[in-house]
């Protein structure tokens, strides 16, 4: 089963999106914000990194760059769920190493596509 990192420090984002993924067949384990996520990086395999852009302790943007610099996240997808939509956060992402940008409320069936296509 492949295993998807879902970090939002919204309690009940986090449980839509885990609801959501374990429903597609995915295992989700779910971050409270950038710090936690990257604590559960170091100690787990993932097939790809859904994260929210703006929390406490260490943003999304944070988390990509952190996790690019380690080589077994150099080709894992970082998918970046945000309300954020501008072009600027947009390139920022892309600079930081973000596979895609998503906006939020997410189509749930849209997210899986979304991932399904770049999840290896």
């Amino acid at each position: 089963m492949q295993s998807i990192l879902a970090v939002d420090d919204s309690p009940s984002m986090r449980k839509m999106v885990a609801f959501t993924l374990t429903g597609a067949g995915y295992h989700v384990v779910e971050a409270v914000d950038g710090q936690d996520a990257y604590e559960k990086a170091q100690n787990q395999e993932f097939n790809l990194v859904l994260a929210d852009q703006n929390m406490p302790r260490l943003d999304g943007l944070g988390l990509t760059r952190k996790l690019r610099e380690h080589p077994k996240f150099k080709t894992i997808p970082i998918l970046i769920l945000t309300t954020e939509s501008s072009d600027e956060m947009k390139q920022a992402g892309r600079s930081a190493g973000a596979t895609g940008w998503l906006v939020k409320p997410f189509d749930p069936n849209r997210l899986i596509e979304v991932i399904r296509k770049v999840i290896r």
